[in-house]
């Protein structure tokens, strides 16, 4: 692959739709994977699998996730018939974190150090593997720390000294409605819980339904202040960048 010209993909693609960002940004890159764990996501994989049925597909498993996520993601394996590499936290780093403080001393102490183990760190695993990838966050979903999420962008949280990876978030301009609307129209797979008042889903003990005219990250990490409402996945969010 020729190096890749950000400031330049991002001036051609300023008024462009999702669709089109996402198939330029795999026709950009070989080896560009997308992250799969919300409806967001499957909205990515159903417009990437009608450009290249090769697309590469990780989810994360922390371990702690409704039974009905992972039916989803299984569901979403066989609509589509992916491979989806599901990615779990190291053992060893995980018991002895257990073991120390117990299953749920985010109550306590916040999410971050749990969090850590179980996304941030097999996340960065894979995305060592990477050149590029790809997200379905939304401005939207959180103003406090993604009103600047740009749809193209270098990964400040996961680049290297030797290696620059670029991230991609076609729906960054999109809206909740956006996304359903999409679902409702091809009938995209998306998960149950949904349907019982979840909206952001995430790990189960961390998770819970929004009420009516609640904004969506409430229902994640509530007993923590708005500010800290991010799991480190997207931690280059919190910090404005000149591609914001």
């Amino acid at each position: 692959m020729s190096a890749f010209d950000l400031t330049s993909f991002i001036a051609h693609h300023q008024e462009d739709a999702a669709q089109k960002i996402l198939h330029s940004a795999m026709s950009a890159f070989d080896n560009i994977a997308v992250s799969f764990s919300g409806a967001e996501d499957v909205v990515l994989i159903d417009m990437a699998v009608k450009a290249n049925k090769n697309v590469q597909v990780f989810s994360l498993d922390t371990g702690r996730l409704h039974p009905e996520t992972y039916r989803f993601i299984e569901k979403v394996r066989k609509h589509y018939q992916l491979e989806i590499d599901v990615l779990s936290p190291d053992h060893q780093e995980l018991e002895t974190f257990t073991r120390r403080k117990g299953l749920f001393s985010f109550f306590d102490d916040g999410h971050k150090e749990c969090c850590g183990i179980r996304k941030v760190r097999p996340l960065k695993r894979k995305l060592a593997t990477l050149d590029a990838w790809v997200t379905g966050q939304r401005k939207d979903q959180s103003p406090g720390t993604r009103n600047v999420l740009a749809f193209a962008e270098a990964d400040s949280a996961f680049s290297t000294d030797e290696k620059t990876l670029f991230k991609f978030n076609p729906l960054a301009n999109w809206s909740s409605e956006d996304v359903w609307n999409y679902i409702k129209m091809f009938d995209v797979p998306y998960n149950e819980l949904h349907s019982k008042g979840f909206v952001s889903i995430g790990c189960e003990p961390c998770t819970r339904p929004v009420l009516p005219n609640q904004h969506e990250r409430e229902g994640r990490w509530w007993w923590e202040e708005s500010e800290h409402k991010e799991c480190g996945l997207h931690i280059g969010n919190v910090i404005p960048t000149q591609q914001g």
